[in-house]
């Protein structure tokens, strides 16, 4: 049986995964720079990192990001939407770049693609990690987990107001993952930024993160992990996703903002671009 192709650089700006995929990526390289590698959250493609990309980047570091497949200038496969292979999409990119020592930086659900990542491939590569706006342990209500969100409702999401209207349901939903504070015109812009995102990869990510659990993966990861949570975060609630997740890490550090929400990275810039900058200059 034929084995599956490496991970390659296929064309200027795209890795080829082993099951074809094309994922787009930007490498904003300085000589000697420590790598960062951003991760980004659902609906999201890599542009929506531009303004922490653009500070470490001026600290020396060299920072790098990629859109999921099925997002931004990725290909559109309509297959991979599950864990194993977003994290698989993780290790083609630090494979296909020879990443080394390298910090991941994860937002919404890219947090579980990192946490999915460690767990499957190993942390030989990785100094460190930053998790914002977690979406572990578990978000869904289940027996031993009572106050998650209720299964029902994430249906009805998926097949009423996601697959008939996703603008409207952005229109709705973008005010309470800003601040009253925020532009309309950054708000505008993430918003751009989320439709287009192909339907199907919106489902399915969907379907993934809010379906798994990692409670038995997190007490494995044993690299430094910085969390940075709001607690007016009505997508990820504090006590649900980063204080529990927390508790499960062996070597974890959390930083509330107060008044931040869901989308801190942008609400909150200048504290969060500090915070990564304090993160990554720590001995690991």
């Amino acid at each position: 049986m034929s084995q599956p192709d490496a991970p390659r650089i296929a064309a200027p700006g795209f890795i080829r995964t082993a099951d074809g995929a094309d994922l787009f990526y930007r490498d904003w390289d300085q000589p000697g720079g420590e790598p960062v590698l951003f991760v980004g959250g659902w609906s999201l493609p890599s542009d929506a990192w531009n303004y922490q990309m653009l500070a470490l980047h001026s600290q020396g570091l060299r920072v790098m990001a990629f859109d999921r497949r099925g997002h931004g200038r990725s290909s559109d496969p309509g297959r991979g939407y599950d864990f194993d292979t977003l994290a698989g999409d993780i290790a083609a990119v630090i494979e296909a770049l020879d990443l080394r020592g390298v910090t991941l930086v994860g937002h919404s659900m890219g947090c579980n693609e990192i946490v999915r990542y460690l767990s499957r491939h190993g942390s030989a590569r990785v100094r460190r990690v930053a998790l914002l706006g977690t979406m572990t342990p578990v978000v869904q209500r289940l027996p031993d987990n009572p106050d998650g969100f209720d299964p029902a409702l994430l249906d009805y999401f998926r097949n009423e107001l996601l697959v008939k209207d996703f603008p409207q349901w952005l229109d709705h939903n973008t005010p309470p993952f800003l601040t009253p504070a925020t532009s309309p015109a950054l708000a505008g812009w993430l918003r751009q930024l989320a439709l287009g995102t192909s339907a199907l990869a919106l489902r399915e990510c969907n379907r993934a993160v809010t379906e798994a659990d990692f409670r038995p993966e997190l007490p494995g990861i044993a690299v430094p992990v910085l969390l940075i949570a709001g607690d007016l975060d009505v997508s990820a609630p504090l006590e649900l996703t980063a204080r529990r997740t927390a508790a499960l890490l062996p070597n974890a550090r959390l930083e509330v903002y107060h008044g931040a929400p869901h989308g801190m990275f942008v609400t909150h810039m200048g504290r969060v671009n500090g915070d990564l900058l304090e993160f990554i200059s720590e001995p690991a």
